[in-house]
């Protein structure tokens, strides 16, 4: 984890697989916000997804460690990579902070996520416990008024606008599945290649 005083960002996802939609928004968000690292969280198990992952979890991580070696301001974090048992995201939380109490801590999550929060486990804890942060693409559809005003009694949120990138995991799941064609405007190089190599979501 890093060290004193720092600003961490953290972002989590099943990253099944990581494209550019994962990538842009968060550098976006780093250089708004000034955080010195955003640590990236691969859920082995995520606790939202009964059916589980199309890749296996080691595999996942391996793509996000690809994906962001052009860039040493993101990082991969082994924090929710448990493969026996879901990570739930306070727990994460809580191991930041106790790990770097003097970091000041940011959970970057999307408008969809951020209008779930209720759902998520001890979500007055997590509001409490972390500045949100959520990227919102232009146009995008709001965020719930019940949710933002629970959220600004406790840490509050900032709200990112970032350059609209339309690709999603499981679209990129369909091109590959059916040979179609995937391009660098999609997801990092590396990353299709990896996914060639090891026959990934045929």
């Amino acid at each position: 984890m890093s060290g004193t005083g720092a600003r961490i960002g953290l972002f989590g996802g099943s990253f099944d697989p990581i494209h550019n939609g994962h990538i842009r928004p968060v550098l976006a968000a780093r250089e708004s916000l000034g955080l010195d690292v955003v640590h990236y969280l691969p859920t082995a198990r995520p606790p939202h997804k009964p059916r589980g992952t199309r890749a296996p979890a080691l595999r996942r991580n391996t793509m996000v460690e690809l994906a962001l070696m052009p860039f040493p301001e993101l990082i991969v974090s082994d924090a929710e990579l448990d493969l026996r048992r879901s990570v739930y995201t306070i727990e994460t939380v809580e191991r930041y902070a106790t790990e770097s109490p003097d970091a000041e801590l940011h959970l970057l999550l999307g408008v969809d996520s951020f209008n779930e929060l209720p759902g998520w486990r001890r979500f007055d804890d997590l509001i409490e416990a972390v500045k949100l942060v959520v990227l919102a693409r232009p146009g995008e559809r709001g965020l719930d008024p019940g949710v933002r005003s629970s959220v600004e009694r406790a840490r509050g949120y900032v709200l990112v606008r970032h350059r609209s990138v339309d690709v999603s995991s499981s679209d990129i799941r369909r091109r590959l599945a059916q040979g179609a064609d995937v391009n660098a405007d999609l997801m990092p190089d590396p990353v299709l290649r990896y996914c060639r190599k090891y026959g990934l979501y045929r």
